[in-house]
């Protein structure tokens, strides 16, 4: 359960904010939502608190999480399947849409050892945005730090072509 005020990450969209917890009637039935502002778009998420978990709404990562992320983002030593832009791309999407930092980092990792070796396509690019802000926003949520020193960290990483 959350509170008013705690930060929390829902997937595909990013770190937020439990702005309040209202009670609604749906069908007939009386639900209760977190109302959550996501922090990087302002975009406002009502979340049936029954179900928070089974969306995949959590809690942000802990400091002591951090390292493990940025060992995914580092190890290079990884086979990236030849499959075809799409079919990947829908992969990676499935990997976001877990919510799991984890599965993020290794969605940028995959996407940025692929663009050494070819061009992008433009959703893979988009993509790689995408994975790429919500590590650095939760990253910098959960390290107490500037996103613009996680963007440097990550660029360190990931050097820009």
């Amino acid at each position: 359960m959350f509170k008013i005020g705690d930060l929390a990450v829902y997937p595909a969209q990013g770190v937020g904010v439990i702005e309040a917890i209202e009670s609604r009637e749906v069908m007939g039935n009386k639900q209760n939502f977190y109302i959550m502002k996501i922090m990087g778009n302002g975009m406002k998420i009502m979340i049936p608190t029954d179900s928070a978990k089974s969306v995949g709404l959590r809690e942000v990562i802990t400091k002591k999480e951090i390292p493990k992320v940025y060992e995914i983002l580092r190890n290079k030593d990884v086979t990236i399947d030849k499959q075809t832009w799409n079919k990947r791309y829908r992969e990676y999407l499935e990997k976001i849409k877990t919510g799991s930092v984890f599965e993020i980092a290794s969605v940028l990792r995959d996407l940025f050892i692929l663009k050494v070796d070819k061009n992008l396509s433009f959703g893979e690019r988009k993509m790689m945005d995408t994975a790429k802000n919500l590590l650095v926003k939760e990253i910098s949520v959960a390290s107490n730090s500037e996103e613009t020193k996680i963007e440097q960290d990550l660029n360190t990483i990931f050097p820009i072509q």
